[in-house]
């Protein structure tokens, strides 16, 4: 640490925290179900086991103090805009004739 110029260093393990019971993959549905009642949350399974684990988020009830808490972490429009920059999207065009 002394390279560092420093007597300590702050350490953030998230893995570490007790989630809210359930897993990271059930509270990411129950997220998804608690959007609008018009969105359906799709999940991919590769074993019965990870599908009952995933309708295990229908029992779970996220309050609105944790969903107040994702919202504050990640706001509306910062996960959002193309996956591509403008060239990496025109190579993925469809419509173009090759």
């Amino acid at each position: 640490m002394h390279r560092l110029g420093t007597d300590y260093v702050d350490l953030y393990q998230p893995a570490r925290v007790d989630h809210l019971g359930a897993s990271v993959a059930q509270v990411a549905v129950a997220w998804v179900l608690s959007r609008h009642d018009s969105i359906v949350p799709l999940v991919g399974v590769r074993s019965e086991e990870r599908l009952a684990e995933a309708l295990g988020a229908l029992d779970l009830e996220l309050t609105a103090e944790t969903l107040a808490r994702f919202e504050d972490a990640v706001p509306d429009g910062d996960a959002s805009g193309t996956r591509y920059d403008a060239m990496g999207m025109a190579l993925l065009d469809s419509e173009r004739g090759r």
